[in-house]
């Protein structure tokens, strides 16, 4: 989503932060099992710490598994076998976020195509890593329109961060935010021609025109920091999920840009976790028995918290 008012870019004050999540479904009938599969953990890196979570289930569940995924995301499966109406699924965590480098410190000279040329040299296990965001995946499919598009960014010679900053400030200026404009399953040809979207549309925009010129880049999932209008409340449950996109870069390693709110991401994002495209990293995910028409209701709240003296 974007900030109800105001920027990102550059916001180094509040470091820790608060979130609850809220999935609430209203069913038809009675649901009589209920398997789902969750991404609502905060991954922990050297750049964000999960200080404190908890995931609870009305009705509780009859059988939960935590484990990790293929990218190493925190992962929770949980079995409902109480007949249910509505089903609850409340997350909520504490992160604390450590500073980045703003857009200054990461100045790099080295070129895209030489980034390009060293990830196919290079056989470290950090370039190995990278290798796997490459590639087309279920929703960021590669075709010539979207390289064309990525070209405007990235001209012969230019810097590869300054030329992913350009690509993220051209898709802010050129594509409108429309919630009712595209479903999960559009394809990126028609956010391209349509020129509208959501955040998961052009963070996947974003990361099919970096694979289709041959960088590696990721899709961020998680949650943004939103700005209520001078003189009034935060309100409780007006964020919302987020996703942004992360480009692989030999001398600083994973940056993070965020081209629905046009800024290098600094310190008011926070992570679920990442992956290769949305389906990946989808907070919530299953299959129930039962049901019928259901209506699907998302709350997220992100407060700011003090930081902890050092």
């Amino acid at each position: 989503m974007r900030p109800l008012s105001g920027s990102v870019a550059g916001t180094r004050a509040a470091l820790r932060y608060r979130v609850v999540h809220e999935t609430r479904y209203a069913y038809e009938s009675l649901v009589t099992l209920s398997q789902q599969y969750l991404h609502l953990t905060p991954r922990s890196f050297p750049l964000q710490q999960t200080e404190s979570h908890l995931i609870w289930v009305n009705p509780a569940e009859s059988d939960g598994i935590d484990g990790t995924d293929y990218f190493g995301n925190l992962t929770r499966q949980i079995a409902i076998t109480t007949p249910h109406l509505e089903l609850l699924v409340h997350a909520e965590a504490i992160v604390a976020l450590a500073p980045r480098l703003t857009l200054a410190q990461l100045s790099d000279k080295r070129s895209w195509e030489s980034v390009r040329d060293l990830l196919q040299q290079m056989r470290s296990t950090s370039t190995l890593e990278a290798a796997r965001y490459l590639y087309a995946s279920p929703h960021v499919t590669l075709s010539s329109a979207i390289e064309q598009y990525a070209r405007q960014s990235f001209t012969p010679g230019r810097p590869a961060l300054e030329a992913a900053m350009n690509l993220t400030q051209r898709i802010f200026d050129d594509f409108e935010f429309d919630p009712k404009a595209t479903e999960i399953s559009t394809p990126l040809e028609q956010v391209l021609a349509g020129r509208r979207g959501v955040c998961q549309d052009f963070a996947q925009l974003m990361i099919g025109c970096l694979r289709s010129i041959g960088l590696p880049a990721r899709y961020l999932s998680g949650y943004i920091l939103t700005h209520p209008k001078e003189g009034q409340p935060r309100l409780v449950g007006a964020d919302a999920s987020h996703a942004w996109v992360s480009v692989y870069c030999p001398t600083h390693g994973w940056v993070d840009f965020d081209p629905t709110n046009r800024c290098l991401v600094q310190g008011e994002h926070i992570t679920l976790g990442w992956g290769r495209d949305f389906s990946d990293v989808t907070p919530m995910r299953g299959l129930v028995l039962g049901g019928g028409k259901q209506v699907l209701q998302v709350n997220v709240t992100v407060t700011p918290l003090p930081a902890i003296a050092k």
